[in-house]
Order: C-alpha cells, then sequence, then structure tokens
C-alpha cells in the first residue's frame, strides 16, 4: 500500500553573531515575535514566524554549533512524496 506524505518545513534554526540585531531585522520585516528568553547566560532563544506562514525561525546563543551567519542558501520547494505505508517504531523515529 502506497500513501502520500506531505512534508513541510516548520522550523529552521539559523546561526547569528548578534542576537539583537538579527531579532529587529526579523521584526521590522514583519515577523511576529513568539518567544524571547533568556533561559541562562549562555543560552538565549529568539522564535519568529514570518507573516502568513506556517514555518519559523529560531536563533540565539547557545542553540547550534554552526558558524554565525554561514548559512547562504535554503530553498524549498512543494512535493508530494509517495511511499509505503507502515507503523514507526520509536527507533526509526529518532
Amino acid at each position: 500500500m502506497i500513501r502520500e506524505v506531505n512534508l513541510k518545513l516548520e522550523l529552521l534554526v539559523l546561526p547569528v553573531s548578534d542576537v539583537d540585531r538579527s531579532r529587529a531585522f526579523y521584526e521590522k520585516a514583519g515577523f511576529r515575535l513568539d518567544l524571547a528568553a533568556d533561559i541562562t547566560e549562555d543560552y538565549r532563544v529568539v522564535h519568529l514566524t514570518p507573516p502568513g506562514s506556517e514555518a519559523s525561525i529560531i536563533f540565539g546563543h547557545g542553540l547550534t554549533t554552526a558558524a554565525p551567519d554561514r548559512l547562504r542558501a535554503c530553498t524549498s520547494s512543494s512535493r508530494t512524496y509517495k511511499r509505503p505505508a507502515r507503523t514507526w517504531s520509536a527507533v526509526e523515529s529518532r
């Protein structure tokens, strides 16, 4: 049995060098602020969503080991993938 699986991008982690400057840029561009939290001195999170989008971005301090400002391009397309229907185990979903 084959079933269609609609894959969607929901969250993109952006490596940034200046959290405040990045937040100001995206808010000025019309992104909605969903969360801004200083969890600890080494962990800060900013979560924003573009207008009308189901996907969002997250950046901050301590979120990723990627070098700041190294994301060069991100493209997406709308595709529907077909794969055999089956039951997924907890091990497979990792």
